[in-house]
């Protein structure tokens, strides 16, 4: 059971129905099945397919790297099919590090603020590459997933893990979407946007990865440590540029950037010849099996996008005008997923961006008479808190918020939708961390 609430949550068939489809999307996408269904080991002939390609390693060692919210189920789950003796080394990042491995080490670290712990897990494997004596003829895995651009710090020289935590907190709360916040990581780290591919070279590095970004691009997706980088410097300065972040970010990490622009720091690499990048799961599989559980619930569903982007407030209310225009008529289930991105207040209160969904949904869908529930969920199960995954409404919460006298306008405001759920009952998604990223699952009942 991946909701751990239900219980709370079903007060109508409705919501029973909306929490089997948001259950069968999630379990879709648990790495311990993505792992399975893409990799076969040959311990025999020493022979390594991922998703059809064959890999030899009759000549060399296997090694395993990484960082994500999902890289230490992927970790459990890829040691079981090598077998631990077939791995030399390995160490990857996760947010959780409660993993029954036993080659792969699993370093608990930070997100979505970097840490102390996952600069040091990223330098212990870098650490292996003089160690082990790691040559061309050796494979490196590296399991790559959402979270991977805070769980994977390793700061350039002269800006501090202090100056990467500040400069996090700015670029996630100023409203830029995942590729401009990405552009900025990426010249601030040693290893991502290609460097931790760059540095392990000639060893051949194989990615499994996650994707928890629109259009899956290997190049965001963890800000692709073991993919060339697109972006330049002056892509990086622009994004505080336009945001307003030029006075407000760490001094040494301007000045790197602005170094960076006059040619005197070294880009990111914008060729690599050791790598190959494999898209093992993503927000469309997740949306296919929540459209499957749907028809088996009798439901009609409709996956209208897996590429949702923009400001959270305009895609909720763009999203119930065309419900209450007729354009989904005769369909009971519309299916979204993607990320939105909210621009904070200075003071905001707690939710994250599911949750803020949610709440602007109950008055955004006001005046559509059929029975209607809104469910935004975060796969990994945190919506920027703990636990809290997102949120669940329908056509009677706003009346049982107003009734409470609970002033909703109020706290969508001030961006305090998990207090506001919190006081009304019956609406925030719990689950934990689920162990996987593929962004976030919407879910629309209609009638």
């Amino acid at each position: 059971m991946i909701v751990k609430n239900r219980e709370e949550l079903i007060t109508s068939n409705q919501r029973v129905a909306a929490v089997e489809i948001i259950e069968a999307g999630i379990s879709r996408v648990l790495p311990s099945n993505l792992v399975r269904e893409s990799v076969q080991y040959d311990s025999g002939q020493k022979r390594l397919s991922v998703d059809g390609h064959k890999y030899d390693l009759s000549k060399g060692r296997i090694f395993v790297v990484g960082g994500g919210k999902a890289s230490g189920a992927m970790a459990v789950e890829l040691e079981k099919i090598l077998g631990p003796a077939s791995i030399t080394a390995g160490i990857v990042n996760c947010k959780s590090a409660e993993h029954g491995t036993q080659r792969i080490r699993v370093v608990r670290a930070g997100h979505p603020v970097p840490d102390a712990a996952g600069v040091e897990g990223v330098r212990e494997m870098l650490s292996m590459k003089a160690r082990y004596a790691v040559a061309k003829d050796d494979l490196v895995i590296n399991l790559v997933s959402g979270g991977g651009s805070a769980l994977l710090p390793c700061p350039v020289s002269g800006v501090t893990l202090e100056d990467k935590q500040v400069m996090t907190q700015l670029l996630l709360g100023c409203g830029a979407d995942i590729k401009e916040i990405n552009s900025v990581r990426k010249h601030l780290s040693l290893t991502k946007g290609g460097g931790l591919a760059g540095f392990l070279a000639p060893a051949r590095v194989v990615s499994l990865i996650i994707s928890d970004v629109v259009g899956d691009d290997p190049d965001v997706i963890a800000s692709g440590p073991a993919v060339p980088d697109a972006s330049t410097y002056a892509d990086a300065l622009h994004v505080l540029h336009k945001y307003g972040l030029l006075d407000k970010a760490p001094q040494a990490a301007v000045d790197f950037l602005r170094r960076g622009c006059a040619g005197l720091e070294e880009e990111t690499p914008k060729r690599l010849r050791n790598c190959t990048n494999h898209v093992i799961g993503n927000n469309r599989m997740a949306l296919q099996a929540m459209a499957e559980k749907a028809v088996a619930l009798g439901i009609r569903p409709r996956i209208v996008t897996s590429e949702m982007t923009g400001g959270t407030a305009e895609y909720a209310y763009g999203m119930a005008a065309r419900v209450k225009e007729g354009r989904y008529s005769g369909l009971g289930a519309l299916l979204i997923g993607g990320e939105t991105a909210p621009a904070l207040p200075e003071n905001s209160g707690k939710g994250g961006r599911n949750q803020h969904y949610a709440a602007l949904s109950m008055l955004a869908m006001q005046g559509f008479t059929p029975p209607w529930l809104v469910a935004s969920v975060g796969t990994d199960g945190s919506d920027f808190l703990p636990e809290v995954a997102g949120a669940m409404v329908d056509d009677r919460s706003l009346h049982e918020a107003r009734a409470a006298g609970l002033d909703v306008e109020d706290y969508i405001a001030r961006f305090d939708s998990n207090t506001l759920f919190t006081r009304m009952g019956r609406s925030l998604i719990i689950t934990g961390p689920t162990g996987t990223n593929v962004s976030d699952i919407l879910l629309y009942l209609l009638g």
